[in-house]
């Protein structure tokens, strides 16, 4: 099954449910891999994050929030809910406010205007997070399970053990077709006294009867139902949206008794740790965008703009380009600019940890610096060079590993160097 994107851009405007805020939503086409991107165009519109479990935070009330560097995006649990019902697997989100829009309540309009704008498949093999063994949280009394299937589906059983709301009971297969029809127009909910409560602690500013169903004697204030259980179709709509936090489409059979935003992303976390994802293997050419992935390394202290025939674990060529725009050449021999040795060594330690830390067991990590031995500067480095680094492994172990470097201008050596870094996890 291949990845699917839009076929062109749609735009949302409302206010939020949660802060009464008037925002606009565009969502446009990404391309594969990328999954789904927010980026707050009004804070930086240069930077886009993954919707993504590590980028929740989990100090939001009754929805679900991610970090976008300094700001949040918050409630996107029916947009995500309409990406991974209608299997949209990369998108781009813009979003000039700090809430999505909560519309009629339900993943409806923007389920709707992801439709119209089309879908278009991508030639990459979506992603699947195949359920092998059961995995599950509880809470008290809630609960929820994933149990090993060949396709997707939820069971929900709500029960608020309250007269203003009745217990409910469903199970559907999720399909595209089946999601639109049956899940989609389910909006949220609340008991009047719920909503009394969010009110007087500052939420649901953007809430009324129109956009949230309001209980009371098991019947909504000032509304008509959709379905009979559309408070328990709506919870299966934030299981859908919560869950493609973990960045693929599940294969298994969720099973939710009473389960909220809270338990929703602790299962994620758990799937995450129990089906961790395999690193995608590396080309033999990197770019300063991919090494960047690899090391923490960023301007001004990243000094590899490219690295040749990599072999993680093993060996790799780095490339720089020494420019009289590289900042160190402002304060070293002014009026004489020669490239810094200890940055030359730098250099080549930063090749050898991209070497290390591009093997699988030892992505993620940090190399930091032990010794530096049998250090020899040969030749000045000046503006125009192109230097390039000759680096190998010597000897490596679980958590220590040694490199030789030899750095070049040409043909002609002009440094070389013995590097120990240790690897360790970062906090």
């Amino acid at each position: 099954m291949k990845q699917r994107t839009l076929k062109t851009h749609t735009v949302f405007e409302g206010a939020g449910l949660h802060t009464g805020r008037k925002v606009t939503v565009c969502v446009r086409p990404a391309a594969e891999n990328a999954g789904i991107l927010f980026c707050r165009v009004d804070l930086a519109p240069n930077l886009k994050v993954r919707a993504s479990i590590e980028n929740v935070r989990s100090d939001e009330m009754r929805q679900t929030a991610i970090a976008v560097g300094s700001g949040r995006v918050r409630t996107i649990e029916h947009l995500m809910a309409s990406f991974h019902g209608l299997g949209i697997d990369n998108a781009l989100v813009e979003i000039d406010g700090e809430e999505v829009p909560g519309m009629d309540g339900s993943a409806l309009a923007f389920t709707n205007g992801l439709i119209a704008a089309g879908l278009e498949e991508q030639n990459a093999e979506r992603k699947f997070l195949e359920i092998q063994e059961p995995v599950f949280v509880d809470q008290g009394d809630q609960s929820i399970v994933v149990l090993p299937s060949s396709s997707f589906s939820i069971s929900y059983m709500l029960s608020y053990r309250d007269a203003d709301l009745l217990d409910q009971y469903l199970t559907l297969p999720i399909l595209p077709e089946i999601f639109e029809r049956e899940v989609a127009p389910a909006r949220t909910f609340c008991l009047k006294k719920e909503a009394e409560l969010l009110l007087s602690q500052g939420f649901g500013k953007g809430a009324n009867p129109s956009n949230t169903l309001i209980f009371e004697k098991n019947k909504p204030l000032q509304n008509s139902l959709r379905f009979e259980n559309e408070a328990c179709r709506h919870k299966m709509a934030d299981i859908l949206g919560d869950l493609f936090l973990c960045g693929k489409f599940i294969r298994g059979h969720v099973i939710a008794s009473r389960s909220g935003h809270a338990l929703n992303i602790e299962l994620v976390r758990k799937l995450m740790m129990t089906h961790p994802a395999k690193p995608e293997p590396l080309s033999k050419t990197l770019t300063v965008e991919d090494i960047q992935k690899i090391i923490p390394h960023r301007y001004p202290f990243l000094f590899v703009d490219r690295i040749e025939n990599f072999e993680p674990g093993l060996r790799a060529t780095g490339i720089k380009q020494v420019t009289m725009n590289d900042y160190f050449f402002q304060g070293h021999f002014p009026g004489h600019p020669v490239m810094p040795g200890v940055l030359i060594v730098e250099a080549m330690a930063q090749v050898g940890g991209v070497i290390m830390l591009g093997e699988p067991e030892h992505r993620g990590k940090i190399a930091y610096f032990m010794s530096v031995d049998s250090v020899k500067w040969r030749s000045p480095v000046l503006p125009g060079d192109t230097l390039r680094m000759e680096v190998e492994v010597l000897k490596k172990r679980a958590k220590f590993g040694q490199c030789a470097g030899k750095a070049y201008v040409g043909d002609k050596l002009v440094c070389e160097a013995d590097v120990k870094f240790a690897m360790v996890d970062r906090e």
